[in-house]
C-alpha cells in the first residue's frame, strides 16, 4: 500500500523559506577555537585565584598581628616620618612574657604586667638605606623611666629613677619603652616591633636555621644551650637559647650576650641576603606568617602595606652597611648593673641625632647668615640682624648639666665678651645631651648664641616653657664644646653584619 504524502498549508513552499536561511547564516559564522576558550577560562580563573590568594594572605597576616600605641604619653613631634623615603628608627623588643605558647618557658608568674624586654635594639635606617645602625641596650642598664600611661587601661605610672631599662615596658606597655629610649637618646622612634619567645623559634625554623660559632663547646643548663665548638646551625629552641644565654658568653654578663645576639642577627642577615629570601614572595609569606603570629607592633605598622614597605626597604640593604653598636656603659655601684658612660654615650647619641652616617662630618656651626630653612620652625621670628642693644638685653641662661665640668664658666665669659651682657649661670641636673632651647621670638638670638659658642645648629630646639635662650650643657660637652662637632664614631661599632665572628665562651659558665 502506497503511503500518500499530505502537504500542510504551513509547509515551506520552496527551499530557503522559513528558518533555512537563518540556519544557514548561523552555520556560516566562524567558530571560536577551543584553545582560545580554554585560555580565557584559565585567565579568569588565574586572576580570581590571585585576588582570592592575596586577600586571604592580607587578612591572615593582619589578623596575626597585635597592635599597641607607639607612645605612653611622651612628647612627640607633629611630623610623621614617611616609611618609604625618610630616615627611619624603630625599636625592636624581645618580651619575656610566658603567656600563651610561651608557657613552655615558665609560668605567667615569672613575668609581670606586659613583661620585660630580654632584648632591646634601636634600628636606625638612613634615607637612602646605605647606613643602618643597630644599637643594643643592655637589659641591666640603669636609666630614668619617664611617667607613662597605659593607653589601654588608662592607668598612670609615675616616673622611676635608676630603674633597669628592661622594665620600661612592664607597667604601661611597649610605648613606655619607646618614650624611655626617646628621652635617653634625644632621638624619636618611629615604630616598634615586640616579639616573644615563640617568634624566634618560628623565624629560625622558617629560614631553615642560622649559623653561629663558639670557641669552645657550650652546655649551659639555665638556657638549655648545647653547642659543640666551632660552627653550628641553630633553629627552634636552640636558636632561642643562643639569644637568651647569658652565662655562656664573655664574662657571663649582659655585654657578652649582646655580642652573641649581634653575631646571630648578622648571620641571619647574610643568609637572607645570599639566598635572596626577601625577593622570593613564597618565602617572604612563610616568614611573615611565622613572625606575625607572635608579633606586636605600633598602630602605624599594623597593616599589610606598612609591613611590606618596611620589608621592601630592608631587601636591598647590604649586610656590610649594617653596623652593630653596644650603647657605651660603665659599671654601676651595684656590680650587677650598668650605667651610661658619661662621655662616650652622649657623644654617640649626639652623632646619631645629626646623621645615621657615623663617619660624616658634623653639621656646620650655626651662624648669623644661616637661612630660615636651616632653623627649626617657630611661630614667631625675631628680625634678622639683631642690634647690639638687642643682644645685650637678651635673656640668656647657661645651665650646667655637665656634672662637674670646667667648661661652663668659660662659656659664660665667652657670651658676655660677645655682647650678651645679661648671661646668667645656673647649676642644673646632669644631662647626657647638650641643647640650646629658645622661646618664641628668640630663634635668631639662639642662632647667634650657637654661632658664638661654636655649637652645631642641630642642637637648637623650640621650647616655650622657658623665656629667652637657655644653653643646657650636657655631659657630652665636658671635654669642650668642640667635641660636639666630632663626628667619627666608628670606634663605637662592634661589628658589621657581613663579618663572621666566633663567640668567646665563658670558662665559668
Amino acid at each position: 500500500m502506497t503511503r500518500e504524502l499530505h502537504h500542510d498549508s504551513a509547509q515551506c513552499a520552496y527551499p530557503g523559506e522559513g528558518n533555512l536561511v537563518a540556519g544557514s547564516s548561523i552555520a556560516l559564522e566562524p567558530r571560536r577555537p577551543r584553545w582560545l576558550r580554554l585560555v580565557a577560562i584559565a585567565a579568569i580563573t588565574a586572576v580570581t585565584g590571585v585576588v582570592v590568594f592575596a586577600g586571604y594572605w592580607a587578612i591572615r597576616l593582619i589578623t596575626n598581628v597585635d597592635s599597641f600605641d607607639l607612645s605612653a604619653g611622651g612628647h612627640r613631634s607633629e611630623v610623621t616620618a614617611d616609611d618609604r623615603t625618610d630616615r627611619l628608627q624603630f625599636l625592636v623588643l624581645g618580651s619575656d612574657t610566658r603567656s600563651g605558647p610561651n608557657s613552655d618557658h615558665g609560668s605567667e608568674d615569672d613575668s609581670e604586667g606586659y613583661g620585660q624586654s630580654d632584648v632591646m635594639m634601636l634600628v636606625d635606617i638612613s634615607e637612602d638605606n646605605t647606613d643602618v645602625n643597630v644599637l643594643s641596650f643592655p637589659r641591666d642598664l640603669l636609666v630614668d623611666i619617664p611617667p607613662c600611661t597605659d593607653m589601654q587601661s588608662g592607668q598612670h605610672f609615675d616616673a622611676r629613677s635608676d630603674a633597669m631599662i628592661n622594665s620600661a615596658m612592664r607597667d604601661a606597655g611597649p610605648g613606655c619603652a619607646v618614650d624611655t629610649v626617646n628621652a635617653l637618646t634625644g632621638l624619636e622612634v618611629d615604630h616598634f616591633m615586640l616579639a616573644d619567645f615563640h617568634a624566634v623559634t618560628e623565624l629560625s625554623n622558617a629560614v631553615g636555621g642560622v649559623e653561629v660559632c663558639v670557641t669552645k663547646a657550650i652546655d649551659e643548663p639555665k638556657s638549655g644551650l648545647k653547642l659543640p665548638a666551632g660552627t653550628s646551625s641553630v633553629q627552634g629552641e636552640q636558636a632561642l637559647a643562643f639569644l637568651r644565654a647569658r652565662a655562656a658568653f664573655g664574662d657571663g654578663g649582659d655585654l657578652g650576650r649582646i655580642q652573641a645576639q649581634q653575631a646571630f642577627l648578622g648571620s641571619l642577615a647574610r643568609k637572607m641576603n645570599d639566598e635572596g629570601t626577601l625577593r622570593n614572595p613564597q618565602r617572604v609569606l612563610a616568614i611573615a606568617d611565622a613572625v606575625t603570629r607572635n608579633l606586636t607592633v605600633d598602630k602605624g605598622l599594623a597593616s599589610v602595606p606598612a609591613l611590606v614597605t618596611i620589608a621592601d626597604r630592608l631587601k636591598d640593604i647590604d649586610p656590610a652597611d649594617v653596623k652593630f653598636i653596644s650603647v657605651p656603659t660603665a659599671p654601676a655601684a651595684d656590680p650587677n648593673r650598668l650605667v651610661l658612660d658619661g662621655v662616650s654615650a652622649p657623644q654617640l647619641f649626639s652623632a646619631l641625632r645629626a646623621s645615621a652616617d657615623l663617619t660624616a662630618p658634623a653639621s656646620a656651626s650655626a651662624s648669623v647668615g644661616d637661612t630660615e630653612d636651616d632653623l627649626p620652625d617657630v611661630e614667631e621670628r625675631a628680625p634678622r640682624g639683631a642690634t647690639d642693644s638687642v643682644i645685650a638685653s637678651a635673656p640668656v641662661t647657661l645651665a650646667d648639666g655637665t656634672a662637674g665640668g670646667d667648661v661652663p664658666p668659660m662659656l659664660v665669659e665667652t657670651l658676655r665678651d660677645a655682647g650678651f651682657d645679661g648671661t646668667q649661670y645656673l647649676p642644673a641636673p646632669s644631662t647626657p645631651i647638650t641643647a640650646i632651647y629658645y622661646s618664641a621670638g628668640f630663634a635668631d638670638t639662639a642662632t647667634t648664641v650657637a654661632a658664638t659658642l661654636g655649637i652645631p645648629i642641630t642642637t637648637l630646639a623650640a621650647d616655650d616653657s622657658i623665656y629667652g635662650v637657655q644653653v643646657y650643657l650636657g655631659m657630652d660637652a665636658r671635654g669642650g664644646v668642640e667635641t660636639l662637632n666630632s663626628r667619627d664614631m666608628t670606634a663605637a661599632i662592634d661589628q658589621t653584619a657581613d663579618q663572621v665572628s666566633c663567640q668567646d665562651t665563658n670558662p665559668f659558665g
